[in-house]
């Protein structure tokens, strides 16, 4: 179970990674890059995984943090859905505020304990 955990647990920090590079990389000319939709949904179901599988395991899960961090992850998805599909509202405040969201549930994965 630890490895398929583990597996999970890097194709979640490859879809953050995904968004979060996506978001910045197109800040000069800004639009929504179909990798930034697709990396924040792999994300959120890669989390949803995670979280199920911490449930059945021995560990002890801090529903307050998920519950964030499952706000957080939906708002960023929901911003990258929106923007795929109206580009022309994406400016670089729209960008910022996608990167400074996954930047934010990065920090509540690593820094709540």
């Amino acid at each position: 179970m630890d490895i398929l955990t583990g597996v999970i647990l890097v194709i979640h920090m490859i879809g953050w990674a995904i968004v979060l590079g996506g978001a910045l990389t197109t800040m000069r000319k800004p639009r929504i890059a179909n990798g930034v939709t697709h990396g924040a949904l792999t994300a959120l179901v890669a989390g949803i995984l995670l979280v199920g599988l911490a449930e059945m395991g021995d560990g002890d899960v801090n529903h307050v943090k998920i519950a964030v961090k499952l706000v957080v992850a939906l708002v960023i998805t929901a911003m990258a859905l929106y923007g795929s599909k109206n580009q022309d509202k994406v400016t670089t405040g729209y960008l910022g505020g996608l990167a400074g969201l996954t930047v934010l549930n990065i920090a509540v994965a690593v820094l709540w304990r």
